[in-house]
C-alpha cells in the first residue's frame, strides 16, 4: 500500500505538470508495471530530460516500522542516466575528498579501505564502514572485520548507506558491496548533488551479452 501511494503521488505529479521526461529507471517493464514503467512519458512536449525512480526504496524496512525507507527520485538532462538493467552492481561509495582512483573497484577492499584511511588521515579503526548484511557479502564482512574498522551491517536500504558516506550526512565514511544496479545509478545521482564518489561496476550472467560488462562506472564525481 506504501509503494502504490508512492507511485500515484510521483506519476500524478508528472501528469499535472505535463512534464517532459521519460522514466528510463522504474517499477519495471510495462507488461509488470502499469505505472511509471520503463519508458512511460507523462507529456507530447519534445522530451527533456530522463528520470529514474524508486518510489519506496526499502520496502521490507517500511513493511517492519523501521527506519531508512524513502521515496526516490532523480531527474537529469536527456540521456545523462545510465539505463542501468535490472542486474547487481558491484558499488564503492566515498565522500568527495577521496581520489577515484583510490577506490577503484578492481583493488581489493583492504586496499581501498588502506586508501581511504590515508586519505583521511585516519586508522583504518577509525574507519566506518557500511555493508549489505548478505550472505553473498561473508567474505567481505570478515575482511573489513579483520581490520578492524567500525563496521554497520545494514538490512536493507542501499541507497541511503551511499548517500550516508557524503559530506551532508557524515554518517559513514565508505560504503562497499553488491546491491541492484538501478539503486546505483539512483544513489550516484544523489552523491552528485550532495558531493560524494561512487563508482559502479554491472555482474552480467554469462548468459547475458551487454558490451559493458567489464565497464567501471564513475557515476558521480
Amino acid at each position: 500500500a506504501a509503494d502504490q501511494a508512492a507511485v500515484s503521488a510521483m506519476r500524478d505529479m508528472f501528469l499535472q505538470h505535463d512534464f517532459p521526461g521519460k522514466v528510463v529507471i522504474g517499477e519495471g517493464e510495462r507488461d509488470k508495471a502499469p505505472m511509471l514503467f520503463i519508458g512511460e512519458q507523462f507529456s507530447d512536449k519534445p522530451l527533456l530530460f530522463d528520470i529514474a525512480v524508486d518510489p519506496l526504496e526499502g520496502t521490507n524496512l517500511c513493511a517492519q516500522n523501521h527506519e531508512g525507507a524513502m521515496s526516490v527520485l532523480a531527474v537529469a538532462p536527456r540521456g545523462s542516466l545510465l539505463h542501468a538493467p535490472d542486474l547487481y552492481m558491484k558499488k564503492v561509495a566515498t565522500g568527495s575528498k577521496i581520489d577515484p582512483k583510490l577506490i577503484d573497484l578492481n583493488l581489493s577492499l583492504s586496499e581501498i579501505i588502506s586508501n581511504v584511511a590515508k586519505s583521511l588521515s585516519k586508522k583504518p579503526t577509525d574507519l566506518r564502514v557500511t555493508i549489505l548484511n548478505r550472505e553473498r557479502h561473508r567474505a567481505i564482512i570478515e575482511e573489513a572485520t579483520s581490520l578492524g574498522v567500525n563496521l554497520e551491517l545494514i538490512a536493507d536500504g542501499d541507497i541511503l548507506a551511499a548517500i550516508n558516506t557524503t559530506g551532508y550526512f557524515n554518517r559513514s565514511d565508505l560504503y562497499y558491496g553488491t546491491g541492484g544496479a538501478p539503486e546505483g545509478v539512483l544513489a550516484a545521482a544523489a552523491m552528485k548533488t550532495l558531493g560524494g564518489q561512487f563508482l559502479g561496476q554491472l555482474i552480467v550472467p554469462d548468459h547475458l551479452d551487454i558490451a559493458s560488462r567489464d565497464k567501471i562506472y564513475q557515476l558521480s564525481d
